[in-house]
């Protein structure tokens, strides 16, 4: 059974988007990955997009969505992007782990800006996500 993995930043626009599409793309046979925000910004920035499809990810189906339309306690573990304290925002049946760490947002910034975001985002889910699937 695949892990489920939810990306939290604040628009589910940029970072988080970024997130689930990486995750995806490196993990998608051990991950189930998907993306929230705390607000969602109703629409994925061409920047977003662009700087994925630049190295090969796919960014198909995705699309900005707040905290509300994800069911919170599916999810194995939780990374907070903009270390908000989202344990508030969990139901009492989540039983996941929720892990902040915080990732510049790159939102009406320079393409150079996006890049910086996603490479950082790309370290993220290769090096350390694996660590925490696992109970590291």
């Amino acid at each position: 059974m695949k892990k489920r993995v939810l990306f939290v930043c604040y628009g589910n626009a940029c970072r988080s988007i970024m997130g689930e599409a990486l995750a995806r793309h490196h993990w998608d046979n051990i991950l189930e990955a998907a993306s929230a925000g705390l607000t969602a910004l109703g629409y994925v920035p061409e920047e977003t997009t662009n700087v994925l499809r630049e190295i090969g990810v796919s960014t198909r189906g995705l699309y900005s969505k707040g905290l509300a339309e994800v069911e919170l306690d599916r999810f194995d573990l939780i990374l907070d992007l903009l270390e908000y304290p989202v344990e508030s925002l969990m139901p009492p049946s989540f039983r996941g782990k929720v892990i902040h760490w915080y990732v510049m947002d790159p939102f009406a910034g320079s393409v150079e800006a996006f890049r910086h975001t996603r490479d950082t985002i790309e370290w993220l889910v290769t090096e350390q996500l694996p660590k925490w699937i696992n109970g590291e």
